[in-house]
């Protein structure tokens, strides 16, 4: 019965994620011929949708990790909140509120991020633990998400509209590729404080928690490039690390890790 109980709770913040997606797409496709500033409104109204099914989402896997109650049915009914929340949401806000005024390239260019959200959610699926949390493999759908979509807030923000397209396209181009990549990007910290590397997580995100609070729509954008960024720069260290290494420290280093492998097993 307890075991019950406690796989309610974090169902419950993922239907929450689901609905903010599902709102965020019943506003996107209502607003297709509005123009100007209510049209500036109604979209950063469905993009706060979509930031705050991240919230849930969020609070979705630290609830289950906390309360013991992570099983396979939970992921893959994430996933399927996921791709509606971070996959299609932000397709349709870019189609319907014409973000791209580049005719049938949007729909192509949104269609190509959708695959590239289902692939990553579906690769995710097949290689998730449930007992513990490593780093991820390629970057999260709802960072995908969250990255294209602050970039709006910070431009209505900063200009008061959406400008530079190109980079627009270039950024939802880029999230989609490095969805699909197995680049290793940061998890949420586990709160064990005796590792540096956790504390400094931890500390980062108290730092980010004060900014958001400050102004978010200026905030949030900036903190995603530097979350892909760091993921870019430490995947160029690590391939500069191995390729500077000879063959007998490669094999070395190689050997080490079989050794804690089949420790860990």
């Amino acid at each position: 019965m307890k075991d019950s109980i406690r796989g309610i709770l974090p169902g419950i913040f993922t239907m929450g994620n689901l609905a903010c997606g599902f709102a965020a797409i019943v506003i996107g496709g209502g607003a297709q011929n509005i123009f100007g500033p209510e049209k500036i409104r109604i979209i950063n109204e469905a993009v706060w949708l979509i930031i705050l099914a991240a919230f849930f989402d969020f609070l979705d896997g630290l609830v289950a990790r906390f309360s013991k109650s992570a099983s396979r049915f939970g992921v893959e009914l994430d996933s399927l909140a996921d791709i509606v929340s971070f996959g299609i949401a932000p397709a349709v806000l870019i189609i319907n509120f014409s973000l791209i005024t580049k005719g049938n390239w949007s729909w192509i260019l949104a269609f190509a991020y959708i695959m590239a959200a289902s692939f990553r959610l579906a690769r995710f699926n097949m290689t998730a633990s449930i007992e513990g949390k490593s780093n991820f493999l390629g970057l999260p759908v709802p960072s995908a998400a969250v990255t294209i979509l602050s970039f709006i807030l910070f431009a209505t923000e900063v200009w008061g509209n959406i400008r530079f397209e190109r980079y627009f396209i270039i950024l939802i181009l880029t999230t989609s590729v490095l969805m699909v990549t197995t680049i290793e990007f940061e998890s949420m910290p586990k709160f064990d404080f005796s590792r540096p590397r956790n504390r400094f997580k931890v500390l980062f995100l108290l730092i980010a928690g004060v900014g958001l609070m400050i102004n978010a729509s200026l905030v949030m954008f900036p903190l995603a490039l530097l979350y892909i960024g760091y993921g870019l720069i430490k995947m160029m260290v690590m391939m500069f690390f191995v390729v500077s290494k000879g063959p007998r420290e490669k094999s070395a280093i190689s050997e080490s890790r079989k050794k804690k492998i089949e420790n860990k097993e």
